[in-house]
């Protein structure tokens, strides 16, 4: 059957893929769908580069049939522990919902202390994907909080920012009880994980409602975020993706000189996802003019949305190092 798409849905399909570590080379999951092979997912990374849209598509439940993760969180490793599957909004002002998929695993080394942690948001549009522990951060003697959010459109904006902020919220209440020091906690995620990651750590309000200066956070680390107002929420207002956006719910309307150190990652110009690199160049200069000194970009050549992310986990690992304040970061 062949199926024709608009770009907007191509950019929606391609969000949930990536984020869930799909897009990829390679055999294709057994979990995605049969007949949806990895020439059908390079032609469609390729289609959305050229912004085209044709392409031979599998039936329309088997699109919608959840995938399993090639990355998926890991069981315990030597020298590792995971605790899997807590709650952390929970309360009695909890809707159903929240109970459901406000969700997270901590990963953490079982012997150090005072190590530092990142709380880490997956991608995927803000209306797919699933939390996982990254490979590039595994066993590294650092510990990663993998957090599950509400998506669209079950939830709508900003209630997955919401989420994003009550699970940094839980990290900084409970990372000691794991041995972590909450003085060295650090945000990242990856796309619509990079999007919450810049709101959450750049407009103070979010956490505020929590009782935490956004300000304690150590560092901030989007990977190819959107810095404007995210598509999704865009089109949930009925905005097509290409009408660009700037408003209090645009990473871009916070800059200020006091945040935290923030180290922002694309992938190449050419190759990344609508004008990602290039709102991202503007964020950067605008955090720069603002007075941050300790904000930096950098493009990865040669790697496109999907593909820039597990490639940048050095580089995660050096900015931890350099901004932590503990003996326990990675390499100190």
């Amino acid at each position: 059957m062949k199926t024709f798409f608009s770009h907007g849905v191509l950019l929606r399909l391609v969000g949930l893929l990536t984020g869930a570590g799909l897009l990829l080379a390679g055999p294709a999951p057994a979990s995605l769908c049969p007949d949806f092979d990895s020439a059908n997912r390079l032609a469609l990374a390729s289609l959305v580069s050229r912004g085209e849209a044709a392409l031979e598509q599998p039936d329309t439940e088997c699109q919608d049939r959840p995938a399993a993760l090639p990355e998926s969180t890991p069981a315990k490793e030597p020298g590792n522990r995971l605790a899997a599957d807590i709650g952390y909004r929970t309360g009695a002002d909890a809707t159903e919902s929240m109970r459901q998929h406000c969700r997270l695993d901590v990963y953490f080394p079982e012997k150090a202390k005072s190590f530092p942690t990142v709380v880490w948001f997956h991608g995927g549009g803000l209306t797919g994907g699933k939390r996982s522990v990254p490979a590039g951060l595994r066993g590294k003697g650092i510990c990663v909080v993998a957090v599950d959010y509400r998506l669209s459109p079950e939830t709508k904006s900003p209630g997955y920012i919401e989420d994003a902020a009550a699970a940094i919220a839980w990290t900084f209440q409970h990372i000691a009880s794991f041995g972590g020091s909450p003085e060295a906690i650090f945000v990242s995620g990856h796309s619509a994980g990079a999007y919450l990651t810049a709101m959450t750590g750049l407009d103070k309000h979010w956490l505020a409602a929590h009782g935490i200066d956004a300000n304690r956070i150590a560092g901030l680390i989007p990977l190819s975020p959107q810095a404007i107002t995210h598509f999704t929420i865009r089109g949930e207002r009925g905005i097509s993706e290409k009408q660009p956006v700037l408003d209090e719910l645009a990473p871009l309307f916070h800059v200020r000189k006091d945040a935290p150190p923030m180290m922002i990652v694309t992938g190449d110009r050419e190759q990344e996802l609508l004008g990602r690199y290039e709102e991202n160049a503007y964020f950067w200069r605008m955090m720069k003019i603002s007075g941050s000194t300790t904000t930096t970009l950098t493009e990865m050549k040669g790697r496109d949305h999907g593909g820039m992310a597990e490639p940048a986990m050095p580089m995660v690992l050096e900015f931890i190092k350099a901004h932590s304040p503990v003996v326990g970061a990675p390499g100190k």
